[in-house]
């Protein structure tokens, strides 16, 4: 029996306004601007933990269904996330528990603001990969 610890599974939600920005949060845990995301919940389902996980973080309702642009395995954490493109359909950015700061980034913006690891999946979400990007990364880089 392996003693290994299981991998997680998140999903995170890139949403894109019409000046193509990409919506970014700056979580309170660490400083670091990402996506809205987080693990999903023993009984929920991968879209429903989208809506979720990027209300809670933004204030936004997200249009379903989502485009999946990537699948990202940290080699370190071991977390398997999925990144969607997604659109707006209520709400206004605000900040909640877990975000500091809301903030509407170009894909310049993006690589400026975001670690590696994360400001890829951003880009593979504004440039709608098809098919998804699958990368890995040790939390902070691509590996």
């Amino acid at each position: 029996m392996s003693t290994d610890r299981p991998h997680s599974v998140s999903v995170a939600g890139v949403i894109v306004d019409a000046q193509g920005r990409a919506l970014l949060i700056k979580r309170r845990d660490n400083g670091k601007w990402e996506p809205p995301g987080g693990v999903l919940e023993r009984e929920e389902t991968i879209p429903e933990a989208l809506q979720r996980e990027v209300l809670e973080e933004t204030g936004i309702k997200i249009a379903l269904p989502a485009t999946l642009t990537g699948v990202y395995k940290n080699m370190t954490g071991l977390i398997v996330s999925l990144v969607f493109r997604c659109q707006a359909a209520d709400g206004t950015p605000t900040t909640g528990d877990e975000t500091r700061a809301l903030r509407w980034a170009t894909r310049e913006e993006v690589s400026e603001l975001a670690d590696e690891a994360y400001a890829i999946r951003v880009i593979d979400a504004l440039d709608a990969a098809s098919p998804p990007a699958i990368r890995a990364h040790d939390g902070v880089k691509l590996v």
